[in-house]
């Protein structure tokens, strides 16, 4: 299992940081970054705290025995966040199938999960969960999920809050939308890998407004309580180079690449991703239309210069 390395920020850097954090033009805006906990050795010296207001720690899930799974130095990554000022939560279900979630969300099992839930919460000052559960997961018993995890956590102070994508978004009840604090639409993955007989951008200008218009208009939630997802990493076709590359790869692999949405690189195919200017392009449409952005994820991201989240940290405090 990846660990993460839990070394702690020097006291002058952190000053300095929260000092920066607080000259910019956050107060209303959510920057919401993921962090896929599992999937690499996750360094907290590299989690750009300065830069957002809620770190998503992906993915807490249940094992066979229906107890919850920490990340390695979860209580570092935890207590990090709050020095920077940052609300962690602890994100659940992501888009890998999870077996255990149609019997832990039935009316038998649903009450000892939520309890597990919130001992979570209390064990490592969380700030809240965010509910990840998608294609199958949301079920006959997402909305009571909902219901009865919201009914525990505010007495608490803390955030619900959930990922949800507009191609089912029906799937989701009214009265369990109105639960949540604010929800991340994931606007990417209109093709993928999945789909190889479909090449083509998986996350457009297009998309993003089509996407904010369905919750605004449609569903009727508050625009302040949306936050636009934007994605971090490319997906190839036909290349040599896998089936995805994140952002920060693409970046180092293929110069100039960072002004760009596509590259095809040599030997053929394509890779679709979202450059310097759509990404700015897709948080000033954020700023008029939502109440932030979220990001999958924070790690796959380029630096100096070339950083997609620096660029949203520029047209945010401009």
């Amino acid at each position: 299992m990846p660990m993460i390395k839990a070394t702690e920020c020097g006291s002058v850097l952190v000053v300095f940081c929260l000092i920066t954090f607080s000259t910019l033009s956050y107060a209303q805006f959510r920057v919401i970054g993921y962090v896929h906990s599992w999937k690499e050795e996750l360094e907290l010296t590299k989690i750009p705290f300065d830069k957002i207001t809620h770190l998503n720690i992906a993915f807490i899930n249940p094992d066979s025995s229906f107890r919850l799974v920490t990340p390695p130095a979860l209580d570092t990554l935890v207590k990090t966040s709050h020095r920077f000022g940052v609300s962690a939560l602890a994100s659940i279900g992501g888009g890998s199938h999870n077996p255990y979630y149609a019997s832990l969300l039935n009316d038998t099992n649903r009450t000892v999960f939520i309890d597990r839930l919130v001992q979570l919460v209390i064990d490592y000052n969380l700030d809240g969960i965010d509910v990840d559960l998608e294609n199958d997961a949301i079920d006959s018993n997402y909305e009571k999920l909902v219901m009865d995890l919201s009914t525990r956590l505010k007495p608490m102070n803390k955030l619900l809050t959930s990922a949800v994508a507009t191609w089912n978004g029906e799937k989701i009840s009214d009265a369990a939308l109105r639960k949540f604090d604010f929800i991340n639409v994931m606007s990417y993955d209109q093709t993928g890998p999945w789909r190889p007989e479909k090449p083509g951008p998986h996350s457009t200008f297009a998309k993003a407004k089509k996407d904010l218009r369905y919750w605004t208009h449609r569903r009727k939630f508050s625009k302040k309580k949306l936050n636009l997802g934007l994605p971090f990493y490319g997906y190839c076709f036909g290349t040599q180079y896998g089936a995805s590359m994140s952002y920060g790869e693409i970046i180092k692999t293929f110069p100039g690449s960072e002004v760009h949405d596509e590259i095809v690189p040599p030997g053929g195919g394509n890779i679709y991703y979202n450059g310097l200017p759509t990404i700015k392009r897709k948080t000033s449409l954020a700023l008029k239309k939502a109440g932030g952005i979220m990001i999958w994820q924070l790690m796959q991201d380029d630096t100096g210069d070339h950083s997609l989240l620096t660029a949203i940290q520029h047209v945010i405090s401009h």
